[in-house]
Protein backbone atom coordinates (compact mmCIF):
# COMPACT_ATOMS: atom_id res chain seq x y z
CA UNK A 1 0.00 0.00 0.00
CA UNK A 2 1.38 3.33 -0.71
CA UNK A 3 -0.07 6.74 -0.53
CA UNK A 4 -0.99 8.60 -4.43
CA UNK A 5 1.27 11.59 -3.07
CA UNK A 6 4.38 9.30 -3.24
CA UNK A 7 3.43 7.82 -6.35
CA UNK A 8 2.62 11.37 -8.10
CA UNK A 9 6.16 12.17 -6.74
CA UNK A 10 7.96 8.99 -7.97
CA UNK A 11 6.73 9.52 -11.52
CA UNK A 12 7.24 13.53 -11.59
CA UNK A 13 11.09 12.77 -10.47
CA UNK A 14 10.89 10.15 -13.24
CA UNK A 15 9.69 12.72 -15.64
CA UNK A 16 11.75 15.62 -14.54
CA UNK A 17 15.21 13.53 -14.49
CA UNK A 18 14.08 12.39 -18.08
CA UNK A 19 16.13 11.20 -20.12
CA UNK A 20 18.36 10.19 -17.36
CA UNK A 21 16.81 7.36 -14.82
CA UNK A 22 16.18 8.92 -11.72
CA UNK A 23 16.49 7.08 -8.46
CA UNK A 24 15.47 7.42 -4.41
CA UNK A 25 14.03 5.78 -1.89
CA UNK A 26 10.95 6.26 0.68
CA UNK A 27 11.70 5.73 4.49
CA UNK A 28 9.48 3.96 7.11
CA UNK A 29 9.03 3.41 10.18
CA UNK A 30 11.07 0.45 11.15
CA UNK A 31 8.86 -3.04 11.19
CA UNK A 32 5.81 -1.19 9.73
CA UNK A 33 6.49 -1.88 5.56
CA UNK A 34 4.34 1.39 5.56
CA UNK A 35 6.35 4.08 2.90
CA UNK A 36 6.12 7.74 4.30
CA UNK A 37 9.62 9.98 4.07
CA UNK A 38 10.46 10.52 0.46
CA UNK A 39 14.23 11.25 -0.63
CA UNK A 40 15.10 12.09 -4.12
CA UNK A 41 18.64 10.94 -4.87
CA UNK A 42 21.29 11.67 -7.01
CA UNK A 43 22.00 9.28 -10.50
CA UNK A 44 25.63 9.62 -9.98
CA UNK A 45 25.82 8.02 -13.15
CA UNK A 46 23.69 10.75 -14.80
CA UNK A 47 22.51 8.08 -17.34
CA UNK A 48 19.62 7.08 -19.39
CA UNK A 49 20.45 3.44 -18.82
CA UNK A 50 21.67 2.60 -15.50
CA UNK A 51 21.53 4.22 -12.36
CA UNK A 52 23.83 4.55 -8.61
CA UNK A 53 23.31 5.89 -5.93
CA UNK A 54 26.42 8.60 -4.82
CA UNK A 55 28.16 7.10 -2.44
CA UNK A 56 28.24 10.05 0.60
CA UNK A 57 24.63 10.77 -0.45
CA UNK A 58 23.07 6.98 0.25
CA UNK A 59 25.57 6.71 3.30
CA UNK A 60 24.10 10.04 5.18
CA UNK A 61 20.14 9.00 4.28
CA UNK A 62 20.75 5.84 5.43
CA UNK A 63 22.26 6.85 8.37
CA UNK A 64 19.61 9.77 8.92
CA UNK A 65 17.11 6.63 9.12
CA UNK A 66 19.05 4.52 11.35
CA UNK A 67 18.78 7.74 13.72
CA UNK A 68 15.35 7.90 12.97
CA UNK A 69 14.30 4.09 13.40
CA UNK A 70 13.31 3.71 9.64
CA UNK A 71 14.03 1.53 7.49
CA UNK A 72 14.09 1.63 3.19
CA UNK A 73 10.95 0.29 2.48
CA UNK A 74 10.58 1.61 -1.11
CA UNK A 75 13.43 1.46 -3.76
CA UNK A 76 12.44 3.58 -6.87
CA UNK A 77 14.09 4.18 -10.54
CA UNK A 78 13.27 4.74 -13.70
CA UNK A 79 13.54 2.82 -16.88
CA UNK A 80 14.01 5.47 -19.35
CA UNK A 81 13.30 3.39 -22.66
CA UNK A 82 11.67 0.47 -21.60
CA UNK A 83 9.41 -1.74 -19.64
CA UNK A 84 9.27 -1.15 -15.92
CA UNK A 85 10.98 -4.10 -15.27
CA UNK A 86 13.93 -4.75 -13.09
CA UNK A 87 16.64 -5.45 -15.55
CA UNK A 88 19.24 -7.88 -14.84
CA UNK A 89 22.10 -5.28 -13.19
CA UNK A 90 19.02 -4.11 -11.13
CA UNK A 91 18.82 -7.45 -9.78
CA UNK A 92 21.82 -7.67 -9.15
CA UNK A 93 22.10 -4.85 -7.23
CA UNK A 94 19.22 -5.71 -5.25
CA UNK A 95 20.90 -5.27 -1.49
CA UNK A 96 17.30 -4.78 0.52
CA UNK A 97 15.72 -7.91 0.72
CA UNK A 98 12.89 -6.36 2.22
CA UNK A 99 12.44 -3.54 0.28
CA UNK A 100 9.89 -2.82 -2.13
CA UNK A 101 11.40 -2.16 -6.08
CA UNK A 102 9.36 0.35 -7.42
CA UNK A 103 10.15 1.07 -11.09
CA UNK A 104 8.25 3.86 -13.28
CA UNK A 105 9.02 3.64 -17.13
CA UNK A 106 8.86 7.01 -19.03
CA UNK A 107 9.40 5.60 -22.18
CA UNK A 108 6.05 6.81 -23.20
CA UNK A 109 5.30 10.98 -22.35
CA UNK A 110 1.48 10.32 -22.37
CA UNK A 111 1.71 7.24 -19.89
CA UNK A 112 2.72 6.48 -16.84
CA UNK A 113 3.54 2.91 -15.98
CA UNK A 114 4.40 2.11 -12.63
CA UNK A 115 5.07 -1.49 -11.31
CA UNK A 116 6.19 -2.86 -7.69
CA UNK A 117 9.25 -6.16 -7.12
CA UNK A 118 10.14 -7.62 -4.62
CA UNK A 119 13.82 -8.67 -5.48
CA UNK A 120 15.20 -11.48 -3.10
CA UNK A 121 18.23 -13.91 -3.90
CA UNK A 122 18.18 -12.66 -7.38
CA UNK A 123 14.62 -14.26 -7.57
CA UNK A 124 12.19 -11.21 -8.73
CA UNK A 125 8.12 -11.07 -7.50
CA UNK A 126 5.99 -8.45 -8.97
CA UNK A 127 3.47 -7.59 -5.96
CA UNK A 128 0.55 -5.50 -6.91
CA UNK A 129 0.54 -1.36 -6.33
CA UNK A 130 -2.47 -0.44 -4.31
CA UNK A 131 -2.72 3.04 -4.44
CA UNK A 132 -4.74 4.67 -1.07
CA UNK A 133 -5.39 8.32 -0.93
CA UNK A 134 -4.34 8.03 2.98
CA UNK A 135 -3.00 5.41 5.15
CA UNK A 136 -5.81 4.39 7.87
CA UNK A 137 -4.55 5.37 11.64
CA UNK A 138 -4.30 2.74 14.38
CA UNK A 139 -6.70 4.53 16.32
CA UNK A 140 -9.85 4.64 13.43
CA UNK A 141 -12.30 2.23 13.41
CA UNK A 142 -11.71 -0.59 11.11
CA UNK A 143 -14.23 -0.06 7.77
CA UNK A 144 -17.17 -1.62 7.69
CA UNK A 145 -18.80 -3.06 4.22
CA UNK A 146 -21.81 -0.48 3.22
Amino acid sequence: MIRRDLVDAIVAHARRDHPDEACGVIAGPEGSDRPERLVEMVNSERSPTFYRFDSAEQLKVWRAMDDSDEVPVVIYHSHTATEAYPSRTDVNLAAEPDAHYVLVSTRDPDRDELRSYRIVDGAVTEEPVNIVEQYRTDLEAPERPA
